[in-house]
This record gives structure tokens, sequence and C-alpha cells, in this order.
């Protein structure tokens, strides 16, 4: 059971059946000794095919045992005649098997030929994902980079048309105001102006929490039970019975305690 079981199974400790050793009367051939040739894993215990090889056999004992004596030409050209036909039977049998044999190689052939074609078309998938993958990379970085230089010259355009005469246009000090899209109320980062460094601008600025005096008055605002603060202190644990012994919770307790001393 799987309570009982071992590191090593039974099975795998097993050694080959145990052939006693025979002896063969003279006179006699015992039909088990067609089957000397086979032993345990190499067509022991018997399957289709080996049941197979042993109908075989009998059949042909069966067919020596009724072929005619040499005794006349007559019965020497049936027993020609019957071992030719016996002949053409096993030839016929050997190409079966040359048939059957050559259908299983040619399913193992195909069956690995579509194992290669198929590891080759991931291989191939693989790489072209990679590819796909590098071109698409490659594209978005051009793609930015055109964006880039396309907003780059767009502002030197847009400088451009500001100077279109060669002269330099005076500052409208009233259009700036008036235009709420202006660096004079949207600043851009890239001339300098970052808008968190005056953070502190906006913040709100207390009487009451920035001043002393502030401080006190709201001091004497607050109810005088808030400041009376009540702790109480925590009861020591006991960690002694009532025999004298000391508790294992609180050994550690006790031997600290000592080294302090």
């Amino acid at each position: 059971t799987l309570g009982t079981q071992t590191d090593y199974r039974d099975g795998e400790a097993q050694t080959d059946p145990y052939s006693p050793e025979y002896v063969v009367p003279s006179g006699s051939v015992p039909e088990i000794l067609t089957l000397a040739t086979l032993t345990w894993g190499r067509g022991l215990p018997a399957g289709q095919a080996e049941m197979e090889i042993i109908d075989r056999i009998r059949e042909k004992r069966a067919w020596e045992a009724a072929l005619p004596p040499m005794d006349s030409p007559s019965n020497i050209a049936k027993r020609l005649k019957m071992m030719e036909a016996m002949e053409r039977k096993e030839w016929a049998y050997r190409e079966e098997e040359i048939d059957k044999l050559q259908k299983v190689r040619l399913e193992v052939f195909k069956e690995l030929l579509q194992r290669r074609e198929e590891n080759q078309n991931e291989l191939d998938a693989m790489r072209l994902y990679n590819q796909w993958q590098n071109h698409r990379k490659a594209k978005e970085e051009k793609t930015r980079k055109i964006q880039r230089d396309c907003a780059l010259v767009l502002r030197k355009l847009i400088a451009k048309r500001k100077n279109l005469m060669g002269k330099l246009e005076r500052r409208d000090i009233i259009k700036e105001y008036n235009d709420f899209s202006s660096p004079t109320y949207a600043p851009l980062s890239r001339i300098g102006f970052f808008p968190d460094n005056k953070s502190d601008y906006y913040a709100v600025k207390n009487f009451y929490l920035n001043t002393f005096a502030g401080l006190c008055e709201l001091e004497k605002s607050v109810q005088d039970s808030v400041f009376q603060l009540k702790i109480k202190a925590p009861k020591p644990k006991c960690t002694i019975t009532k025999n004298g012994y000391i508790k294992k919770s609180g050994r550690l307790d006790a031997v600290l305690t000592q080294v302090h001393q």
C-alpha cells in the first residue's frame, strides 16, 4: 500500500524468472524447446505476435508430419509439389511481414518529419516575431525622431515668421495680458520657467500657527481637559507562582534582571 511503500519497488528489484535445468529423453522433441530462443523481456510473457509464431511452428510441424515418404516417384513428385506450395506460402508470409514493417517504419518516419516540421515552424514563427518586433521598434524610434525634428522646424518657422521683414517687433504688453494663452500666464518650461519652484507662494499663512502670539491665543481657547493627561501605569505581569517557581514566560526577564543587577 501507499503507507508501506519503500524507496525501491518490488518490480525494480525483481530478477528474471528462474529457469530450472532440464533433461530431454532420447527420441523425443518437446514442443516447448521451440520457444528456447524467447527470454523474459524478449518475447516473454508471450503476446499476440509470439502466439502467431507458435501457431505457425505447430502448423509447420504438422505439415512436416503429413509429407509423403520418398519411396516412389509419385510420392516424390507429390512431396516436391507440397514443398513448393509451402515455400510460396512462406515467401508470401515473409513479404507480408516486410510490408507491415515498412508501414510501421513509414509511420514513424512521417511522425518524425511532422515533428521536425512543427519545430521548424515554431522556430520560423519566433524568428519572424523577433524581426517584426525589431522593425516595429525601429519604426517607432524613427517616428519619434521625425516628430522631434518637425517640432524643432516648426518653432524655427514661427520665430522666422515673427521677424519676417528683418525687424524686431516691439513688445505689446496689452496684447500679452489680454491673451490668457500667452507666456505671461502660461510660461514654457523650455525657456527656464518651472511653476513648482514657487509652490510655497500659494501656501496659506495662518496667524495662529506661524506666530507666537497666535499660538498663545489658540492655547487659551482650548479646554483644560485637553492638557490634563491621564496615563495608567501597566500592571506588572505575575511570573512567579504561589509555590515560588518562575514561569517559563518570565525566565528570560528574570535572567535579564539578574544580569542588570
